[in-house]
């Protein structure tokens, strides 16, 4: 990769000190590729402090040359009018990596830590036209049949039984005990399978995290967890997302649906719980928002607003690749080159007005274009109602350390916290519900998000395991625990 401004060096566009953009483009004989790189787009600076270097990013253009791992090089647009040019360009931008230009010249190591979130799977995500209108119509058409009134009463229920389980304690890792289960409870649900099921993943998904010696064994069992969902489903269809996918007119084929219900999970579980812990994060110690929690008010909308805003769970993301040479915002890009979209960096590009935020959601954290997120009111529901049970169950909830000691995971593509501590009050109520062994919910009513509010059952639920207590780590090893490699293994699905 080559960054070189369209306007040339030499009639006096000469790049700042420190620009990556001072090695020009290669003449002939040169050798392909230059010696210098872009801005690390990975390791504890970079998660630290990503704003920073958005901000020295910006000093070179609207677009830039970055790695996103040691000589993965892409380029990463910062600006909101370019990355709405880009993400609705399909004629002269792919989704699909196939033709990735460094995969092809074999500089993509098979173990590269980023190559699982860049790389092609038959799902609705890395395919274009046709057949991605194909793929995303089976998952459009299956998530409007969702029932959002009874949707926002599991991921309540939900929430409660994981409250329950840290509520005596006084203390608890709100990213690892709560964030982290509920989009995963709340899922399998969707999937139409029952509750223990939906236990037993979140101890998989925390495993997978963890990079630990049980990460092959975790691997093997989320294969068999949507191996035995098909297989459950084929059998015994009902009103959940798998059954409807399989009836869907496009016929899927085994290995189609489940690459489809692959892409649900993770992009409904990874950046759910990021959203979810973020938000947490800023109305416990940003003034604007923790202030009027002790008043009696709880702007948690504004509050997930504002983190999809500044710190959205996707931070850079929306790959692209350039389907032929061509020249943007000045900058010379190959046929097969990544083009990237900060959707952070965008979002809080100068040339916009800081004026009237408050309320608006013109953001680009669900991207925009054919491939704009099709689960966004979902994904709103469940971060808002999880939010809000816990305000509610624990109005005294404070952090353990300053917010600026929270440690956040390196990685390029993600806004993520290591872990998230917090202590309150020991409760004195008792357990205001669980999760039923078939999937319903006790003691009161019970909801299915497919077809609505159910009257309670004639038996009591029976009694189900409490999620695992998180390990004692220090932040600093949880951030590395929880390194690319582990998700890596999730989308492949290995």
């Amino acid at each position: 990769m080559t960054y070189r401004p369209a306007a040339e060096v030499g009639a006096g566009a000469v790049p700042p000190p420190g620009c990556p953009a001072h090695a020009g483009r290669p003449g002939p004989g040169s050798p392909a590729r230059p010696a210098a790189q872009g801005l690390p787009l990975y390791g504890p600076d970079f998660a630290a402090d990503p704003h920073a270097f958005y901000e020295r990013l910006r000093r070179f253009g609207p677009i830039a040359p970055v790695e996103l791992s040691p000589g993965v090089e892409a380029y990463l647009i910062t600006s909101y009018s370019l990355a709405l040019d880009v993400l609705r360009d399909t004629e002269r931008f792919a989704k699909d990596p196939r033709g990735w230009r460094a995969l092809g010249e074999g500089r993509i190591p098979p173990d590269c830590p980023v190559g699982p979130m860049m790389m092609y799977r038959p799902n609705a995500l890395f395919n274009d036209g046709e057949a991605h209108a194909r793929l995303r119509g089976v998952i459009t058409d299956s998530l409007t049949r969702l029932d959002p009134y009874a949707l926002s009463e599991y991921v309540e229920r939900s929430a409660e039984t994981l409250i329950d389980a840290f509520a005596d304690k006084g203390e608890a890792d709100l990213l690892s005990e709560y964030a982290a289960a509920v989009p995963l409870l709340v899922f399998n649900r969707l999937f139409g399978y029952p509750a223990e099921h939906g236990l037993r993943l979140v101890g998989t998904m925390a495993k997978l995290f963890d990079s630990g010696e049980d990460a092959a064994e975790a691997n093997q069992e989320l294969q068999d967890y949507m191996a035995g969902l098909i297989a459950t489903k084929r059998e015994r269809p009902g009103p959940d997302l798998t059954s409807w996918m399989l009836a869907h007119p496009s016929r899927l084929a085994e290995d189609e649906l489940l690459q489809q219900l692959m892409l649900i999970l993770a992009a409904g579980t990874e950046p759910q719980l990021n959203l979810i812990a973020n938000a947490l994060r800023l109305l416990l110690s940003d003034d604007r928002f923790a202030g009027e929690l002790s008043g009696g008010s709880m702007p948690v909308q504004d509050a997930i607003d504002e983190v999809l805003w500044t710190d959205p769970p996707l931070a850079n993301f929306g790959t692209r690749f350039a389907r032929r040479d061509l020249e943007l915002a000045g900058v010379r890009i190959r046929r097969g080159e990544p083009v990237l979209t900060s959707y952070a960096a965008a979002n809080t590009d100068p040339e916009l007005t800081s004026e009237g935020r408050l309320g608006n959601r013109a953001h680009l954290a669900w991207s925009i274009g054919a491939h704009r997120c099709p689960a966004e009111s979902p994904a709103r529901v469940i971060a808002s109602v999880a939010i809000e049970k816990l305000l509610d169950r624990l109005p005294d909830v404070r952090l353990a350390v300053p917010a600026d000691q929270l440690a956040w995971r390196p990685g390029p593509f993600h806004r993520a916290l290591a872990a998230l501590p917090v202590r309150f009050p020991v409760s004195t109520v008792g357990p205001v519900g669980a999760l039923g062994s078939a999937g319903t919910v006790g003691p009161a009513r019970s909801a299915d998000p497919a077809t609505g509010p159910r009257p309670p059952a004639a038996t009591a639920p029976a009694a189900v395991p409490q999620p695992a207590a998180p390990s004692r780590t220090e932040p600093g090893q949880a951030a590395q625990r929880r390194r690319w490699g582990a998700l890596a293994a999730w989308w492949r699905g290995q």
